[in-house]
């Protein structure tokens, strides 16, 4: 079942087509105010969600279970939350959006590195949650 990576992956091109086009608008108007805001979309939106989704394809294991599933839903509301959070902090109408998004990105990682420390990589069973060793 390929539906999580491909989900990652869509949601990713998706996120970096909006962050080209922000891009292109920026150039445009020559105001870059917003580029952290346009930084973070490309670099979470779709950087990690690639890495995510590569990891997903790569891992059977990791992807049929229920983190994989909230780990998606967590990394997309990340994404949601965390720009529009910081075009408010940059237009200076507020910081609690973008905290709250920083706090997602970092409960999306932390799950990330639970669900590899738990999967491994390319297993199609549980890694260290079965007791397997760590191996090079």
């Amino acid at each position: 079942m390929r539906i999580l990576p491909t989900l990652f992956f869509a949601t990713a091109a998706i996120f970096a087509l909006c962050g080209m086009i922000w891009g292109i608008q920026m150039s445009a108007s020559h105001d870059h105010t917003l580029s952290p805001a346009h930084g973070h979309l490309n670099l979470i939106g779709f950087v990690a969600m690639s890495v995510f989704g590569t990891y997903y394809a790569l891992s059977p294991g990791a992807q049929a279970t229920r983190l994989a599933v909230l780990h998606y839903v967590l990394t997309t509301a990340t994404v949601l939350v965390l720009i529009p959070g910081i075009v408010l902090a940059i237009t200076d109408r507020g910081e609690t959006i973008a905290q709250i998004g920083s706090f997602l990105a970092v409960l999306s990682m932390a799950l990330f590195v639970l669900v590899v420390l738990r999967h491994r990589v390319g297993n199609s069973t549980t890694g260290l949650a079965q007791g397997s060793s760590v191996q090079p």
